[in-house]
């Protein structure tokens, strides 16, 4: 069971990272703090007080950022390594307690943190397009708060989690054949 659960928090953790990298990587090291998880080395520098408070940092600096049409698209250019890395990290973070290889593990969360990440990426430009940059601090409110509630959900409930990601991923299907269909009628 300890392997499925793992299993679970390591994909809702890397999808979490793909929509926002520090969001996740602080629950994680504050989790740790409060006892909540226990990380084996070298995973538990994310509860490292300097760490966290440098990665706080960033998170404040990409909060802003992001709400920003022009300074958003940079950010997710440096997040295409930022949030895969980040994914990686947290999957690695969590399956190596479950006897399957960190090196396993961090591909796996590469791959959903990436693709989560694309999908952002790819969603964010017309975002913008159709709201003339207006829309982009609500759309990256709302990612921030997707990202909060997958990384909760990870930690105390990773089936929820993986069924959040999984909504995430019809919601951008829908989204995406929406965009399609509209292009095909222009």
């Amino acid at each position: 069971m300890e392997l499925f659960s793992g299993l679970l928090s390591a994909l809702g953790l890397s999808g979490a990272a793909g929509l926002n990298a520090y969001i996740p990587l602080l629950i994680v090291g504050l989790m740790n703090r409060l006892g909540y998880m226990d990380l084996n080395g070298p995973f538990d520098i994310l509860s490292n007080p300097y760490f966290m408070v440098l990665v706080g940092l960033l998170a404040a600096l990409d909060f802003v950022g992001d709400k920003i049409a022009g300074v958003d698209h940079a950010l997710h250019v440096a997040g295409s390594v930022i949030n895969t890395g980040a994914g990686a990290v947290l999957a690695a973070s969590q399956m190596g307690v479950a006897d399957v290889p960190p090196a396993v593990s961090a591909v796996l969360g590469l791959l959903v943190a990436g693709g989560v990440h694309a999908t952002r990426t790819a969603v964010r430009p017309v975002a913008t397009a159709t709201t003339a940059g207006l829309g982009n601090p609500v759309v990256s409110a709302a990612e921030d708060a997707g990202s909060l509630t997958l990384s909760v959900l990870a930690v105390f409930m990773p089936v929820l989690a993986v069924l959040g990601l999984l909504g995430l991923g019809v919601l951008a299907l829908s989204l995406y054949s929406k965009v399609k269909g509209r292009r095909q009628r222009i």
